[in-house]
């Protein structure tokens, strides 16, 4: 068969092997263990010389196919989940990362992220490098001092800023160091960060890979080594995904392909009209010309996404006005889903930070971040307009 499309993937991938009785959709395994007649089989599955399930908190029938679906899609040897995203980031990082490690990352990483390096690392006496997104020299000058790994967010949460993959990969690589990549905003349907060098992909499940807002659920995707050492913390600390919401994932990944590319569609469309607005000071999208990443993004990335931000002139008493004006938008704190969601990030992305650390990672009071949905792109511009017209300082 020939290469298999990204729209054909998301609804065939890792599917056959579970369908069981005649089935057209995988079905929900809530066993919490499996039977072996034969002591010896089970020993083999148990030890992993053999296919098979033991336990629900090691792996499942459900989730498996999920993983398998995820792993297609990234071009990954293995794939394996958890039941949040911050469960995905915080596992792998821990997997890897001893007493006297350093780290380097960037400063506008999703707020929890932050966390982590900012207070939970440091505990473990890990010596974490925050650099300015996008200033490649810097980062690259402190990767020549010698690191155990490069942690990217490209792009980022929620100022979607954008790094050279392979600039930094390359970078990393001549010191020895590992790359990880969370590439929750771009979907792999926009990007394949393995194909760009990198040793582990990160997504947070809950947003564009489930797309419905129904179900929690965090997947990592490399080299089987990498990934085997990363289940193997996980089935131990029991960050595990439930059977439940790998099938609602799974289901929500059938149309992958289809909500990413409409929903990107609509977020070109709402940036340009917000740049043109007088409320509006700055927006935030990779796919505009004047966003200082866009070159990278063209380079390294198939679409420019469904998320953007931008920053209200009357900063967070603007916010105050525009936010309750808003018909056609959640004001929730997620991403990703069909329907169009908002809001500031002290309340979603940064909520964890405080003002100070907030503002020391660039993010204005009054910035609001836009998670385009799939709706009818004149009546979401027609919603913004109302709205934004409305405020009155």
């Amino acid at each position: 068969m020939k290469k298999l499309d990204n729209a054909t993937k998301s609804v065939w991938a890792g599917e056959k092997e579970y369908l069981v009785h005649g089935a057209t959709q995988v079905p929900v395994v809530h066993s919490v263990a499996f039977n072996y007649d034969d002591v010896d089989e089970w020993y083999e599955v148990a030890i992993g010389n053999k296919k098979g399930h033991i336990y629900g908190r090691n792996t499942n029938p459900t989730v498996q196919a999920f993983e398998d679906k995820v792993k297609a899609l990234e071009h990954a040897e293995a794939a394996t989940s958890f039941s949040t995203g911050m469960a995905a980031i915080s596992n792998s990082l821990l997997t890897v990362l001893k007493p006297g490690d350093r780290i380097i990352s960037i400063k506008d990483t999703y707020g929890g992220t932050n966390k982590i390096f900012s207070e939970f690392l440091p505990r473990l006496q890990i010596d974490v490098t925050l650099v300015e997104t996008g200033n490649h020299e810097e980062m690259e000058k402190e990767i020549n001092k010698g690191c155990k790994l490069v942690y990217l967010e490209t792009p980022t949460n929620p100022t979607v800023k954008l790094t050279d993959i392979n600039r930094i990969t390359k970078a990393a690589k001549s010191v020895g160091a590992m790359v990880f990549v969370d590439n929750t905003f771009a979907t792999p349907i926009n990007q394949n960060p393995l194909k760009l060098g990198v040793d582990l992909v990160i997504h947070s499940a809950t947003k564009f890979l489930g797309g419905h807002a129904d179900a929690l659920g965090g997947v990592v995707c490399g080299e089987e080594g990498l990934v085997k050492d990363i289940y193997h913390y996980r089935e131990i600390n029991g960050a595990t995904m439930d059977p439940m919401a790998a099938y609602l994932l799974l289901r929500g990944m059938k149309t992958l392909k289809l909500r990413v590319e409409k929903q990107q569609e609509n977020a070109l469309k709402v940036a340009e009209f917000l740049s043109t607005h007088p409320k509006v000071e700055q927006v935030f999208y990779p796919g505009l010309t004047t966003h200082k990443h866009h070159d990278i993004a063209k380079k390294q990335m198939n679409g420019y996404g469904g998320m953007l931000s931008f920053a209200l002139k009357g900063e967070l008493d603007a916010v105050r006005q525009f936010l309750p004006k808003l018909e056609l938008a959640h004001r929730a704190a997620n991403l990703g889903a069909v329907e169009t969601t908002v809001g500031p990030a002290r309340t979603t992305s940064h909520v964890e930070n405080t003002k100070e650390e907030r503002a020391a990672l660039g993010i204005p009071e009054g910035l609001v971040r836009y998670s385009a949905g799939i709706e009818d792109i004149q009546d979401l511009i027609a919603d913004l307009k109302q709205a934004l017209d409305a405020i009155t300082v």
